[in-house]
């Protein structure tokens, strides 16, 4: 089995130079770069299988489960279902991270604005993803009415 330890180590590397390519391809890459894709796709699924080995070997917590919050806490109290959790978070604000550089790419979004939505992501994963809806939404342009 995979080492909880080792894995949480590992994981938090690989997010970082996920991270790092982001940042890098919102100023320096060309239109559809690597480093978004890896972010997006290849780190992520990563991660997830990873996440997957980690959360078979500790699904068996005594008492854990995601019925109640106590179970959730005895379930993470299992090295291997903690570990999980915690490449879950990397993977997913990963991966949001990845689609908000893209997306900001695709609507014009200057790179400065986004920076701040990747790094609430990278901290504060969903605040982050708030703060680009608001800011697509902000700097939407008008639809043009066409005369009849």
């Amino acid at each position: 089995m995979l080492d909880p330890d080792l894995a949480f180590r590992i994981g938090g590397l690989l997010a970082m130079t996920g991270w790092a390519g982001l940042l890098v391809s919102l100023f320096f890459a060309p239109a559809r770069p690597a480093a978004v894709a890896a972010a997006r796709l290849g780190l992520p699924a990563i991660l997830a299988l990873a996440y997957i080995l980690l959360i078979a070997a500790g699904w068996n917590a005594e008492g854990g489960g995601f019925g109640s919050i106590a179970e959730v806490r005895a379930l993470f109290a299992d090295d291997s279902a903690l570990a999980a959790g915690w490449l879950h978070y990397l993977a997913f604000d990963l991966f949001v991270g990845a689609w908000i550089a893209e997306e900001g790419r695709r609507h014009g979004i200057h790179p400065l604005l986004l920076v701040p939505c990747l790094a609430l992501t990278f901290l504060f994963g969903p605040a982050g993803l708030l703060l680009f809806l608001l800011l697509r939404l902000a700097l939407r342009q008008p639809r043009k009415e066409i005369p009849a």
